[in-house]
C-alpha cells in the first residue's frame, strides 16, 4: 500500500486490521459515488478520516470538496514532518496496518471563504438560490414564502436580475408601493408580510449573509478540474466562522449539491467520481427541514450518483440522518459511539444493525470499544453489495496533522489562480440599479408636470383647461391622468356602452400577465426541481 492511500488498483487504502495485518479495509473507486457515511463521537478520529479519504481521492485524481469547521483540514496544503509530535505514534501506527512505504507529503489545495478572509470568495446570486432555499434559509412562514414566491415571478416578468440582496430588498419595496395592483395580479400581499421578509434579509446581512450574494457566482468547472500534475484538487471552505449561522452553512451546502445536480452531465458509473463531496455537520442540514425539503434531499441524492458525484455525510450519530438518506449511503466508516441514555443506548443498537454482521464479534459492543482512530468499516463490493463489517485502525495521514503555518497558508492562497477570477466583486446592472432609475424617472415626470403651464384641450364639450401629464399609465410608473368628466351619458348611451368595469380588468389582466411571457430568468435546480421541473 502506498503512503499515498492510492491503492493503485482503482482502490482507496482505508485501514489495516492489527498487528497480523488483518483484512485491508479499501475503497472502490467504481463504487465511490454511491455515497458513505462517517460517523462518530467526538475526538474519535472522524477528522483524521475525512483527510485520509482526501488525500486518497486526490491522490486517484478525484476532486475534493469539504468544509472545514474547526480549522484543522487546512493541513493538507502542507506535507508532514518528523518533527511533529506525533510522529513516533504515526510510524508505529502504520507499521502496524503494512502500510508501507510510509511517507509524508501536501497536495493540492484551494482555499475559499465566503467571507472573503481565509481563501477566496465564493458566491451565488439571489436568482440561482431561488425563492425555497432563501424560504428555508430566513425561516419564513407559510405566507412570507407566497410573497416571496411572487417577488421572484414579478422580476421574471419585468425583465429584472436578481444578483444580491439589495436587488431583492428594492423588489419587495417595489411590491409594496404597487400593493393593491400586485394583489390584484397575484393574490393578496400585506405590508406586514413584506415588512417581515425585509426585516429577516436585515439580521441575515447582519450575520454576514450578504457575502454569498453577488458575483462573479462561483463556476463549477474550478472544482472539478485536476491540478496540473494530474491530482484533483482539494477544495476547503473556511467554516469556523460559518458555523456562527448554522442555517446559512447548510443551505449553502445544500445549494452547492443541487448546482452539481443540474449542471453535470450524466456519466452513469464512472471508473472513479468526477467529484467527492464532503457534508460535515450533516444533521444542521436536516434540523427543522420541512418534509418537502428532506424528500426533495433524498431524491438529489439518489440522482447525483448519476452525475458522477459521491456525497459523504459526517456527523456525531447516524440517527442524526433520516433513514430515507441514510439507506443510500452504501460506505460507511463509524468510529466510537457514546451511549449514556436509553435513547442513546437505541440509536447505538441502530446504528450497530446497519452493518452486515461479522461473526468474529459483535458489533454493538464494538462501536463502545473502539479506540481513538479505530472504527468499524463496511464498503461496498464489486457487486454493489456492502462487505463484511471489520474492526479497522485508520491509517496515518501522509499531510500535516492539524492547522497549516500561516506562511504556508499564505503561499498557497497567492499562488492560486483563481484569485483573478474571484477576489473582486462586480457590480452590474440588476433590479436595484433599475428600479431606482425608474424612480427617479418618475418624480422628475411628476415636477415636469406640475409646473407645465395650463393648456386649454379640445374636447367633444368645448375647451377644457389641463396641465399635461406625464403618466405612460405602466407598472412601476405614475397610475393616473388628469381626464376631463364626460358628459353624464343618456339612456341610449348607456344601452350602447362598451365592456363592462369587470370585463375590462379580465381584459387588462390577460393582457399583462401575458406581456411577460418568454422573459423567465433560470434559477438552480432547488429554485428549479422544486417547482417541478
Amino acid at each position: 500500500m502506498g503512503g499515498t492511500g492510492d491503492g493503485g488498483d482503482g482502490t482507496l487504502f482505508l485501514g489495516g486490521g492489527g498487528a497480523d495485518h488483518g483484512i485491508a479495509q479499501c475503497l472502490d473507486l467504481r463504487r465511490a459515488n454511491r455515497h458513505g457515511l462517517i460517523a462518530g463521537a467526538t475526538g474519535t478520529g472522524k477528522t483524521v478520516t475525512l483527510q485520509i479519504m482526501a488525500e486518497g481521492f486526490s491522490a486517484a485524481g478525484v476532486p475534493v470538496f469539504m468544509a472545514d469547521v474547526k480549522g484543522d483540514l487546512t493541513g493538507l496544503a502542507q506535507a508532514g514532518s518528523a518533527a511533529h509530535k506525533l510522529h513516533d505514534k504515526l510510524l508505529a501506527r502504520a507499521g502496524t496496518i503494512g502500510l508501507t512505504p510510509y511517507a509524508y507529503g501536501a497536495f493540492p489545495a484551494v482555499f475559499w471563504d465566503l467571507f472573503g478572509e481565509a481563501g477566496h470568495p465564493i458566491r451565488t446570486t439571489v436568482s440561482e438560490m431561488g425563492p425555497l432555499l432563501l424560504t428555508r434559509l430566513l425561516d419564513l412562514s407559510e405566507a412570507q414564502e407566497g410573497a416571496l414566491h411572487i417577488a421572484f415571478r414579478l422580476a421574471d416578468e419585468e425583465g429584472l436580475l436578481l444578483l444580491d440582496l439589495k436587488d431583492l430588498r428594492a423588489i419587495l419595496t417595489h411590491i409594496a408601493e404597487h400593493r393593491a395592483e400586485v394583489s390584484a395580479r397575484y393574490g393578496a400581499v400585506s405590508t406586514n408580510t413584506l415588512g417581515a421578509i425585509q426585516r429577516r434579509l436585515l439580521v441575515l446581512e447582519n450575520e454576514g449573509g450578504g457575502h454569498l450574494f453577488g458575483e462573479p457566482a462561483l463556476s463549477l468547472t474550478d472544482l472539478t478540474t485536476t491540478a496540473p500534475d494530474g491530482r484533483g484538487p482539494i477544495n476547503i471552505l473556511a467554516a469556523a466562522r460559518l458555523m456562527r449561522t448554522p442555517r446559512l452553512y447548510a443551505t449553502f451546502l445544500l445549494w452547492l449539491l443541487s448546482e452539481l445536480f443540474e449542471e453535470l452531465p450524466e456519466v452513469g458509473d464512472p471508473d472513479k467520481p468526477v467529484l467527492v463531496f464532503f457534508f460535515d455537520e450533516a444533521h444542521l442540514l436536516f434540523d427543522r427541514a420541512p418534509p418537502a425539503l428532506v424528500d426533495k434531499v433524498e431524491q438529489v441524492a439518489r440522482l447525483i450518483r448519476s452525475k458522477g458525484v459521491g456525497v459523504y455525510f459526517v456527523t456525531q450519530n447516524p440517527a442524526d440522518i433520516p433513514d430515507s438518506v441514510l439507506g443510500q449511503l452504501g460506505n460507511r466508516v463509524q468510529h466510537a459511539l457514546r451511549a449514556y441514555t436509553p435513547k442513546e443506548r437505541k440509536a447505538l443498537r441502530a446504528a450497530a444493525d446497519s452493518f452486515r454482521p461479522n461473526p468474529a464479534f459483535d458489533t454493538g459492543e464494538a462501536i463502545v470499544d473502539l479506540g481513538i482512530g479505530e472504527a468499524l468499516v463496511s464498503t461496498l463490493g464489486a457487486k454493489g453489495a456492502p462487505s463484511v463489517v471489520e474492526r479497522t485502525l485508520i491509517r496515518p495521514p501522509s499531510s500535516r496533522l492539524g492547522p497549516a503555518e500561516e506562511s504556508v497558508l499564505a503561499a498557497t492562497r497567492a499562488a492560486s489562480p483563481l484569485g483573478a477570477r474571484y477576489d473582486q466583486a462586480v457590480d452590474r446592472e440588476s433590479a436595484f440599479e433599475i428600479l431606482t432609475t425608474r424612480a427617479a424617472d418618475a418624480a422628475a415626470e411628476a415636477e415636469a408636470a406640475e409646473a407645465a403651464p395650463e393648456t386649454p384641450v379640445e374636447t367633444p364639450w368645448g375647451r377644457t383647461p389641463r396641465k399635461r401629464s406625464s403618466g405612460a399609465r405602466r407598472f412601476g410608473g405614475p397610475l393616473s391622468r388628469d381626464w376631463p368628466k364626460p358628459k353624464p351619458p343618456t339612456k341610449r348611451s348607456r344601452r350602447r356602452r362598451g365592456d363592462s368595469p369587470a370585463e375590462a380588468f379580465t381584459k387588462s389582466l390577460a393582457r399583462s400577465l401575458g406581456s411577460g411571457l418568454g422573459r423567465k430568468i433560470s434559477r438552480g435546480i432547488l429554485g428549479g426541481l422544486f417547482r417541478g421541473r
